[in-house]
């Protein structure tokens, strides 16, 4: 894979591009619509959870297989998305993610079993894991240097942006059907709707990025010059030194490493330091439970007796939060440091998630006859959206961050790699396996992710240099 480590060499010497920044402003928007998708697609199964469970009478663990067979897709286009981009480009990769998208959002909303319904997801999950790597890669390779780091933090935006939006409209569905995902809303179910929603903003993405330019390092390292030097001054406008841009872009891809997985390992079967470093980042940002609120709020809130109305307002709340943690986040990082980040926010999170554990643990009841008192119930909430905020202000972020900067440029493509597959595979067993550890015991269950948040705090400050202020890789 070469994408990661040709934006990284000499491109400094592109020239300030103030008159043309609306145009690439828009380019770089386009682009990060596959992260709204993505942030939509993952989190839209919160709201349509309950209905699928009435519908097709599934278990707990049948749940939990259900969602989570979308995080496998995911890792599959991430490991397949950089590949393919370097053969077809890396527009005809976002529209071979926004078609994933659309088929993934009919074929989730009208199933058959849940055999097929897994198989819809996991079409869903590859289309994220497409447009998790190429929106990034395509923003660095044609945003201006002096833009890049604004203009790259558009795609962690789109993706809070998408989750919140699936939040919103999963509410605004249910309301339509008295407050419930599993009543019907004219020909078809609540659940449904939520999930057949994903097709309006995949038509969107298809038809935006078929209105850009393809990428000027795709063209040159594929031979098309004279496209390339058309693609450059559709980006930056006239004012540009064109053959100065891609000389640019030639010397970056002559002097790119091409890392092979091989490169990870200082010894037979021995990863480098940082290598494990950049998984233990990857992982333990998982542990902490995240994407239990994200996947499955709707229904811990019901366990404890709030109704689904009421749940998916909240699931929509906490979104929201997401979205201000992501912005203190992108206000502090370069100021304060990513391992005083992360500290804050495994602290924060260790606290709040204790909390969660402890309010759970009054829980009482049955069925349908479950409650939670008044004063822990608000204490479960409050702790809830705590938890969300610090992990947004700080894990969230730091992560990309950090796995971003901590791997030096021979190993950086073949590290991230390995890092994201790490990431995506946590993932995926967090929500395999929450539905049958709520039914378990819930009180204990966060117990647990509060010390996955103690554990993080103790390894980002044992086993991760800091990267603030250092050259690509120079931390390691």
């Amino acid at each position: 894979m070469t994408i990661s480590d040709s934006t990284d060499s000499t491109d400094s010497a592109a020239p300030s591009v103030p008159g043309n920044l609306g145009r690439v402003v828009y380019i770089a928007s386009a682009a990060a619509i596959g992260g709204f998708l993505f942030g939509y697609d993952s989190a839209v199964i919160n709201g349509a959870v309950t209905g699928i469970q009435h519908h097709f009478a599934v278990s707990a663990g049948q749940t939990g297989t259900i969602v989570a067979v979308a995080l496998l897709g995911s890792a599959f286009g991430a490991a397949v998305a950089g590949r393919i981009s370097d053969r077809v480009g890396r527009l005809r990769v976002m529209h071979i993610a926004a078609a994933l998208f659309a088929i993934s959002a009919l074929g989730s909303a009208l199933p058959f079993s849940t055999w097929d319904l897994g198989a819809w997801r996991f079409l869903g999950g590859t289309a994220i894991g497409l447009a998790s790597l190429i929106g990034p890669t395509y923003i660095a390779e044609v945003a201006p240097p002096e833009y890049r780091g604004r203009l790259g933090s558009f795609q962690q935006a789109a993706i809070v942006l998408g989750i919140t939006a699936s939040q919103l409209i999963n509410w605004a569905i249910a309301q339509g059907a008295g407050g419930r995902s599993e009543n019907p809303l004219g020909a078809l179910d609540a659940w449904q709707w939520m999930l057949m929603a994903a097709v309006i903003p995949a038509v969107t993405y298809f038809a935006l990025t078929s209105r850009i330019p393809e990428s000027p390092h795709y063209l040159i390292a594929t031979g098309r010059t004279d496209d390339a030097r058309q693609a450059v001054l559709d980006i930056q406008g006239p004012s540009v030194d064109v053959e100065a841009r891609i000389a640019d872009i030639n010397r970056s891809l002559r002097d790119a490493h091409k890392s092979r997985l091989r490169d990870v390992f200082g010894g037979r079967f021995i990863l480098l330091p940082v290598v494990w470093a950049g998984i233990g980042l990857a992982v333990f940002q998982q542990l902490v439970g995240i994407n239990v609120i994200f996947y499955y709020s709707s229904v811990l809130w019901q366990s404890v007796g709030i109704d689904q109305s009421s749940s998916l307002l909240i699931s929509l709340s906490t979104s929201v939060i997401n979205i201000i943690g992501t912005i203190v986040a992108m206000l502090l990082i370069d100021r304060i440091g990513r391992k005083p980040l992360a500290l804050i926010g495994s602290v924060g999170m260790m606290a709040s998630l204790a909390l969660a554990s402890w309010a759970f643990s009054y829980k009482t009841g049955a069925g349908n006859h479950i409650s939670i008192p008044d004063t822990q119930g608000t204490v479960a909430l409050v702790s809830a959206h705590v938890f969300v905020f610090f992990f947004a202000v700080s894990w969230g972020v730091v992560l990309w961050v950090m796995v971003g900067e901590m791997f030096p440029l021979k190993i950086r493509a073949a590290a991230m790699s390995v890092a994201t597959a790490f990431n995506w595979i946590a993932n995926w067993a967090i929500t395999e396996t929450f539905p049958r550890m709520s039914e378990w015991n819930l009180s204990a269950s966060y117990a647990i992710y509060a010390v996955f948040a103690l554990l993080s705090g103790i390894f980002i400050a044992t086993a991760v240099t800091e990267t603030k202020g250092t050259k690509l890789g120079e931390a390691a």
